[in-house]
């Protein structure tokens, strides 16, 4: 695909050849002139003279829209740079008044169907690419590139910390326990835990004698040692098989302090409050806040890395795939065609129609704005090569007219001299 500079450099290119043709066809006539005065050729003389007179003309007529010919600023000439303010205002108005027409609109509005011919053309798989891409290359890595970060994670930590305070922890943490008031759940979990906490004592033996060892008087020379941990090895298992037994005195008073603590979490406003302060006090400490603030890092460096693998992209490909979906069951779907197609000829049509002075006044600023050699610069790219034709055509259409004048002349004096 040519680049915009790419394409401007060909109108020139074009510019200029079509400038040497009409150039070259106009020194054709002028040598064929110096032929005829030589040589004393009558016809040719004529033709060339009337040649030359068309060429220069319309050369003449064809600078003038653009600039003052040979640079000197004879009347009306420079039209385009000079006249650019009522040029603009024109075509404003023009626009405004012969395009924006309601019964104009309508009947082509109807003919196109726009909805039926968006489908269709959003259900091709080339173009739900091409719009991916453009979404993909451009609008996204726009975003994230006009966006601040600071704004983004200061948006993160308020929307977090307002869900966090809007949830009653303590009635998920109440629905949460409720199954353990009934049945044997809670005894089942209850003798479970201990059972682990029974192993982790047996299989942690030796660091108890390790942790004794430490703690005890170096005058002891370690004979209290074995005598100390195995106590409180003892000692501690002895209360969790203790514990393990569901009619034991221990085992009530855990199931006490259990029921207690469910029935506070339950029903006590103030152990809520704590719960929740407890949970808010825990999401307000500084490694939370890091962790908040790197989720946008992480999500911001996912989405870059995604879309620097091209064609590879899923996000890319998950928005191709989101049109052409879109433009596939929009197809199907005759009541959303109508729907779209009376939404465009009714409300945006009135839209335009009730904004067209608005619209021709936004044309005719807008052209105002413009440098007037600039704009002369950029209509020759554009429409300079066809205007030189002009100049061709007038040298050729010149010489035979200028024949035509020369035979009519010499059918004259032949008939009536």
């Amino acid at each position: 695909m040519k680049t915009i500079i790419d394409q401007d450099i060909s109108k020139v290119k074009a510019l200029r050849k079509m400038k040497g043709n009409a150039l070259a066809l106009l020194g054709v006539a002028v040598l064929l002139f110096i032929i005829a005065i030589y040589f004393k050729i009558p016809m040719l003389q004529a033709f060339s003279e009337a040649a030359m007179v068309g060429g220069i003309a319309d050369w003449f007529a064809v600078v003038a829209l653009f600039r003052h010919p040979m640079g000197i600023p004879i009347w009306h000439t420079a039209i385009i740079p000079t006249k650019k303010n009522e040029i603009g205002e024109n075509l404003g108005n023009f626009v405004s008044e012969e395009f924006l027409n309601r019964e104009k609109l309508e009947i082509k509005l109807e003919e196109f169907n726009f909805a039926t011919k968006a489908s269709e053309w959003l259900s091709q798989n080339e173009n739900a690419n091409k719009i991916a891409n453009v979404v993909a290359v451009n609008i996204i890595p726009g975003i994230l590139k006009t966006i601040k970060d600071e704004d983004i994670k200061r948006f993160i930590q308020v929307q977090f910390k307002e869900k966090l305070e809007a949830i009653n922890f303590g009635d998920w943490i109440a629905l949460a326990l409720e199954p353990l008031h009934k049945g044997n759940v809670k005894d089942e979990l209850l003798t479970n835990v201990l059972e682990v906490m029974s192993n982790e004592l047996t299989n942690n033996k030796d660091l108890i004698r390790k942790k004794v060892k430490q703690s005890t008087p170096f005058l002891s020379f370690g004979l209290a040692d074995k005598s100390i941990s195995e106590g409180i090895f003892n000692g501690l298992q002895e209360f969790l098989n203790e514990a393990k037994k569901p009619q034991s005195e221990i085992r009530v008073k855990i199931d006490e302090y259990v029921y207690d603590f469910l029935e506070k979490v339950k029903n006590s406003e103030e152990m809520r409050i704590k719960i929740n302060n407890m949970i808010l006090s825990f999401a307000g400490k500084k490694e939370v806040q890091d962790y908040i603030n790197g989720i946008w890092d992480e999500i911001k460096l996912s989405i870059n890395n995604d879309l620097n693998k091209g064609d590879e992209s899923s996000i890319k490909n998950n928005i191709a795939n989101v049109i052409q979906v879109f433009g596939n069951g929009l197809k199907e779907d005759s009541v959303m065609i109508d729907k779209i197609n009376n939404f465009i000829k009714n409300d945006v049509l009135s839209i335009l129609l009730n904004n067209k002075k608005v619209i021709g006044d936004l044309i005719s600023s807008t052209v105002k704005s413009w440098d007037g050699k600039e704009v002369s610069e950029k209509l020759e790219l554009e429409i300079g090569k066809d205007l030189q034709y002009i100049r061709i055509n007038g040298t050729l259409v010149g010489g035979i007219i200028g024949l035509v004048i020369y035979g009519v002349e010499q059918l004259y004096h032949y008939f009536v001299v």
